[in-house]
């Protein structure tokens, strides 16, 4: 992928519908968009779905090839590329950059108790995090 097809941290905002689509896309590689109205819950038109799908093209977030008269759509980047760059805009929206916000506001949450193995991988987390 060139410099010029890589997205930024603000195309990365995505509505459900868009999610959904990557989400799609990330299980199968690549889709119609027929094959994605498809697998989508209740879907919503073809017309939209090709909507949807251009957005994400014009975000460069997929692309596209053709297959014949259809398009062919896959991710341009790998998936957890695409989850880093969701968080940082996420950090940087709701936490103002602050990495230890973000993770003792999603501690907080739901009043769930950890386990002692996500304990303890948290406070690998943490060591690693310190040496670095």
């Amino acid at each position: 992928m060139s410099k010029s097809k890589s997205p930024s941290a603000d195309s990365m905002v995505l509505s459900r519908r868009e999610r959904e689509i990557m989400d799609a896309l990330f299980e199968a590689g690549e889709l119609s968009a027929q094959e994605v109205r498809a697998v989508l819950p209740e879907a919503p038109g073809y017309s939209a779905v090709r909507a949807l799908l251009a957005k994400l093209v014009e975000k460069k977030i997929i692309d596209f090839r053709e297959d014949g008269l259809r398009y062919i759509y896959f991710p341009v980047m790998a998936q957890e590329e695409a989850r880093a760059s969701a968080m940082q805009k996420l950090l940087k929206t709701f936490f103002g950059g602050s990495t230890a916000a973000a993770v003792n506001a999603l501690l907080g949450m739901n009043g769930e108790k950890l386990t002692t193995s996500e304990v303890s991988e948290l406070k690998a987390a943490i060591e690693k995090a310190k040496q670095e």
